[in-house]
């Protein structure tokens, strides 16, 4: 049996931040961006890689759905208007087109430079 509990908390922290303390779509989102942002920089300057990975992983479903929201709800709610297909197809195309990227210019491998 799949557990759901991490998305359907995420989903309900990002609606929560924006609605519920009415800070809208636009701005919940920056919100975690700008945690993420902090957790990386926390990472870069030599924390412990194990929670700084939880925290911006965990962070990663609530900005999820901050930006869900903001590009599918109606302009009357503070969004962008596109509704969920074409919000679904926009986000399909940009993970599909990043996959290509990567798998093309393979810029996130890591060489190893021991030998066998």
């Amino acid at each position: 049996m799949r557990d759901y509990s991490t998305g359907s908390l995420g989903t309900a922290a990002g609606d929560l931040v924006s609605e519920g303390y009415g800070l809208g779509y636009w701005k919940s989102g920056l919100v975690f961006a700008l945690v993420i942002a902090v957790v990386a920089f926390a990472y870069y300057r030599k924390a412990n890689a194990v929670p700084t990975f939880w925290i911006a992983y965990i962070m990663t479903r609530p900005l999820g759905a901050s930006l869900g929201d903001l590009v599918s709800q109606k302009h009357a709610n503070g969004g962008i208007g596109l509704g969920t297909v074409w919000t679904s197809a926009l986000f399909l195309t940009t993970i599909l087109a990043l996959v290509v990227y990567l798998s093309l210019t393979r810029t996130d491998r890591i060489e190893s430079t021991e030998h066998v």
